[in-house]
């Protein structure tokens, strides 16, 4: 059994690989070769939630788990407010062959998700950028977003400005190096000012900025909240977006407050969202066809990503010597 930590995972696969192994994942998803329950979501009291998320990938055949958490009392104690563990089962023996660093993956694997998405529905074009939320998602989520395109500024905006100011310190010389530079927003109206990519990354139960406040042709990757009752969109966005793209659509369908909240007003409809963003990387259906169009994705997460991110950094690890066998 293999043994990787964050720091092994970071060093043998790159948000480049996480962006080529997602769109892998989407593509096996879209082709029906996984087997791929809803995640199982437990309230623990009022402390927070775990989830259990396990995947087939039928092809090769590979299987295994996640269990995540989110405990939003986590940073008061110095840890993530979201964390997981990630295994994989032995296809030949099906014992657990590997346990990883989940909380490293589904931050690979979630920030790569927005940038497959960027790298598809964004204006090649694009220059300015804006972040919402700077927790243990949000540096994956700016790399990847500048992975996929050349963004000459990144407004970064949270509710403490202090939790900025720490953020931008820390990530100032990876935005750099890929050619960014990341600003203060004092606002949210001032985050998305000219802004042609938008990425939100919070927990924030409504909506973090006002759809009335965007300029046309902007992508917008909403990726922070997975509960129906959760939205970081609010209903002007979503009703008047041109082309709507979701990881998975019956996963979506249960958890996404951007679309249960105003389809139980009777404001928007399931055939509004234009497919899966597999289906679009496989042409099955249309892409960005107009610089104007405002484009949004959202991601609730599913583990095929997590399994097939987890098999992909097994073999490198592997081929490598990366890594504790126990």
């Amino acid at each position: 059994m293999l043994l990787l930590n964050s720091e092994e995972i970071r060093r043998v696969f790159t948000m480049e690989d996480a962006i080529n192994s997602n769109e892998e994942a989407f593509v096996k998803q879209s082709k029906r070769q996984t087997e791929v329950p809803v995640r199982i979501n437990f309230d623990v009291g009022d402390k927070g939630i775990t989830s259990y998320m396990p995947a087939l990938i039928k092809d090769a055949p590979v299987t295994g788990i996640k269990i995540v958490s989110t405990y939003h009392d986590n940073p008061k104690k110095g840890l993530p407010s979201v964390t997981a563990t990630t295994l994989l089962v032995d296809p030949e023996t099906g014992m657990v062959n590997a346990i990883m660093d989940g909380t490293e993956l589904t931050r690979l694997r979630t920030g790569a998700v927005s940038g497959l998405a960027t790298k598809y529905l964004a204006n090649g074009d694009a220059k300015k950028g804006a972040l919402f939320g700077t927790g243990g998602q949000a540096y994956r989520q700016l790399e990847a977003m500048l992975t996929v395109r050349k963004l000459d500024e990144v407004k970064i905006y949270d509710t403490s400005g202090e939790k900025i100011a720490a953020f931008i310190d820390g990530a100032s010389a990876m935005a750099a190096k890929l050619g960014a530079k990341l600003v203060a927003a004092a606002t949210p109206s001032e985050a998305v000012d000219g802004a042609d990519v938008i990425t939100t990354v919070t927990s924030s139960a409504n909506p973090v900025f006002d759809g009335k406040a965007l300029k046309k042709g902007v992508h917008i990757n909403a990726v922070g909240v997975f509960m129906p009752h959760k939205r970081e969109l609010d209903e002007y966005t979503v009703t008047h977006a041109d082309k709507i793209y979701v990881d998975n659509m019956e996963a979506v369908m249960s958890e996404a407050g951007e679309f249960l909240i105003p389809m139980a007003e009777g404001k928007f409809s399931e055939k509004s969202i234009t497919g899966e963003l597999g289906d679009l990387v496989l042409g099955n259906i249309e892409g960005r066809t107009s610089k104007e169009e405002l484009t949004v994705m959202k991601t609730v997460g599913f583990a095929t990503l997590d399994v097939v991110i987890a098999w992909n950094v097994l073999k490198k690890a592997l081929a490598e010597g990366v890594g504790r066998t126990f």
